[in-house]
């Protein structure tokens, strides 16, 4: 008798709840309502509530009962993989419980985690004490709980106190991606997707791919090193197969990709087969949906004219001849038209006061760091002044925003001399997203001081002290100048390029000047030269002139590679002074673009049509058309070939926009987008 009252007095449980509608309280408290998942996701270093039914009235004097959080195959408290937490002052552990509210059976408990807590899938057991020991819910898979990074609180080193860029940088899951150049930008719409369904799980394999210890992964800087490394698939299969080839016969072509879900989907799905084909912007951004999905701030930025340099100094060489003309045999430094990479916000606790903040991440494979394909994270305040020595890859994200290009004369006997230094070409501008509107936001003032300032002098003779290599050959200043503008010129179109001379002298000068023009990959790598020109300028004193030269499109069109670039050099010596004057200009075509039509009701769950068009404006036909569409929300990715009319039911309400590209081997990178609000 006495055994069986023992028996009814312990606390026996009946139910736990762990309030894990997007209507509850914890989505919404934790910002993470919009995730398309069954499961709880909360954010660390914030409450959040379960409730537990007992049998009975829970008496906090008598009964004793743990939450347990565990998480990997052995968990451990010591490496933070086994967490209790109790509902009492007297008794608590790294995370904090405290009971909010009782209602008969029924209480409500607060659970707060620590700000340095493992980001993954937790599993939850509710034990208690008996006078026959633990007893302990059963394994519930539905009750799993997801722990993000949180940006919203100050104990977070994501921390980022700004409502309107967490809004962008966490909340957004459409982008713009900016390339062409400098003077001529083009945007590409881009759907990130980070709340579709799977994806919070296709970033977490990320990690377990990467085999990243468990005690790791409440480490942003290492989270983020990680993710560099994994997001391509050089020696570690990672996510991306990178291809700068032309030929993209066995996958995807990069220019063909509008968002990343379908790339994440694919890599979890197939448990990490790499997915072709990605260049910068594909690894930029699947990175950035990496980054939001998990919680830590991200945006993709675009450097203009970026400097890949293979020798690690800061300097692009142009090799000219005796006579001022090209070689091309010898010029092997590339100059990209552009490069995006990541920015992910974080302090830095490494490193001294006033570096923490925006921080480089960059995903493309260009240059191993400690033995892997990875870069960063880099601080951009140390990038801004030279403070290169600190971890992760400054001196190589400094190089892509400060190189000088040094054009060198090649002299008979084999010896370069430095003919001309333009020590502003490189790093012209630095763009990304502006907050909450799809306007550009020039960023250029965050990586270097004003060109000529007195304070770029002191920051590149601090990068030199950390041994960075410039050119010290001063050039004398010639006195005649040529410029090529900047012209609007349509796939297939034939144009002038127009070389502007200006002679300063009081003198005439005349110059037998050479102009190339060539088809280059976006990287700046050389395709095929489509103009050759050598036309002979006399200039009288004070004189300024202009010099037309005519590009058909029958000469270029079919040589064209995917984002139609044609890089114009002129260079020249002048007769009288042995001057040499040079001038550089990538002219980006613009290529046709589709149009998207929404029709019917936009609310949710009701049936939508929308139709894309496009005009084929060339007198040849375009084979083997592919079309993508997908649109946040309302959408999921969906691929086939011409003229199409697609229906389709939003899911929630909200703005968003439809994305759609248009692919074939003859002509890349068209897209088309439309803007609509879906009514609840």
């Amino acid at each position: 008798v006495k055994k069986a009252n023992l028996q009814l007095k312990f606390l026996d449980i009946w139910d736990v709840d762990v309030l894990k509608r997007p209507q509850d309280i914890n989505k919404q408290a934790h910002h993470t309502h919009l995730y398309s998942s069954d499961f709880l996701i909360v954010r660390r270093a914030q409450e959040f509530q379960i409730k537990i039914t007992f049998d009975r009235p829970y008496k906090p004097a008598e009964d004793k009962f743990a939450v347990e959080f565990v998480i990997g195959p052995s968990p451990q408290y010591s490496k933070g993989t086994y967490i209790p937490v109790f509902p009492t002052e007297e008794r608590q552990s790294v995370w904090r419980g405290r009971i909010v509210e009782t209602s008969d059976n029924v209480i409500t408990m607060g659970i707060t985690t620590s700000p340095e807590c493992i980001v993954g899938k937790y599993m939850i057991y509710v034990s208690v004490v008996t006078p026959y020991g633990i007893r302990r819910t059963r394994r519930e898979p539905k009750s799993d709980i997801y722990i993000l990074f949180n940006p919203w609180s100050p104990a977070d080193p994501v921390f980022l106190d700004d409502e309107e860029e967490r809004e962008e940088c966490i909340m957004n899951e459409l982008g713009i991606i900016y390339h062409g150049t400098y003077d001529d930008v083009s945007e590409r719409a881009w759907n990130y997707g980070q709340f579709e369904f799977g994806v919070l799980d296709a970033c977490l394999f990320i990690m377990d791919k990467a085999d990243m210890p468990l005690s790791n992964r409440g480490d942003v800087i290492k989270v983020t090193r990680v993710a560099s490394a994994m997001l391509n698939s050089r020696d570690d299969d990672g996510v991306l197969v990178g291809n700068w080839s032309g030929d993209y016969t066995y996958g995807v072509p990069p220019t063909s990709w509008t968002g990343s879900v379908e790339i994440l989907l694919d890599y979890a799905g197939s448990r990490g087969t790499p997915v072709c084909y990605a260049q910068c912007w594909v690894y930029a951004a699947v990175f950035n949906t990496f980054l939001r999905c998990l919680g830590i701030p991200g945006r993709v930025v675009t450097n203009f004219f970026s400097a890949h340099d293979n020798d690690g100094n800061l300097k692009m060489d142009i090799i000219l001849d005796e006579n001022g003309k090209l070689d091309r045999n010898r010029t092997k430094d590339s100059i990209w038209n552009y490069h995006c990479w990541n920015e992910c916000f974080m302090a830095r606790s490494d490193l001294p006061p006033g570096f923490g903040g925006w921080q480089v991440v960059d995903a493309t494979p260009q240059e191993t760091s400690d033995g892997m394909f990875r870069c960063g994270p880099a601080s951009v305040a140390a990038v801004k002044h030279g403070q290169i020595c600190y971890p992760f890859d400054a001196p190589f994200v400094f190089a892509e925003v400060n190189s000088d290009v040094i054009f060198y004369r090649r002299q008979k006997d084999g010896t370069l001399e430095a003919v001309k230094v333009n020590q502003t070409h490189v790093g012209r501008m630095v763009l990304t997203k502006a907050v909450l509107h799809d306007g550009r936001r020039d960023i250029t003032d965050h990586y270097k001081f004003p060109e000529g300032s007195p304070e770029e002098r002191r920051v590149l003779e601090k990068a030199e002290e950390f041994g960075c290599q410039r050119e010290k050959a001063s050039v004398p200043q010639g006195d005649v100048e040529v410029e090529i503008p900047n012209l609007d010129v349509r796939v297939g179109d034939n144009f002038d390029v127009t070389l502007q001379f200006k002679n300063n002298s009081d003198q005439r000068r005349s110059a037998d000047v050479y102009i190339t023009g060539t088809v280059v990959y976006y990287t700046g790598v050389p395709s095929a030269e489509v103009l050759f020109k050598t036309p002979k300028v006399k200039l009288d004193p004070l004189q300024s002139k202009d010099e037309k030269v005519l590009v058909r499109g029958e000469d270029y069109m079919h040589k064209l590679v995917e984002q139609a670039n044609i890089h114009f050099i002129a260079t020249g010596k002048i007769k009288e002074t042995g001057q040499i004057i040079t001038a550089m200009k990538v002219i980006s075509m613009h290529n046709p673009k589709l149009i998207v039509k929404v029709t019917g009701s936009p609310r949710v769950s009701e049936e939508m049509y929308v139709s894309v068009e496009f005009t084929n404006p060339f007198k040849f036909s375009l084979e083997n058309v592919d079309l993508r569409m997908e649109g946040p929300g309302i959408m999921p990715f969906k691929r086939t070939s011409i003229t199409w009319i697609e229906t389709f039911s939003p899911r929630r309400a909200g703005s968003t926009k439809l994305i759609a590209s248009l692919d074939c081997a003859a002509l890349r990178q068209v897209y088309g987008e439309t803007e609509l609000t879906i009514q609840q």
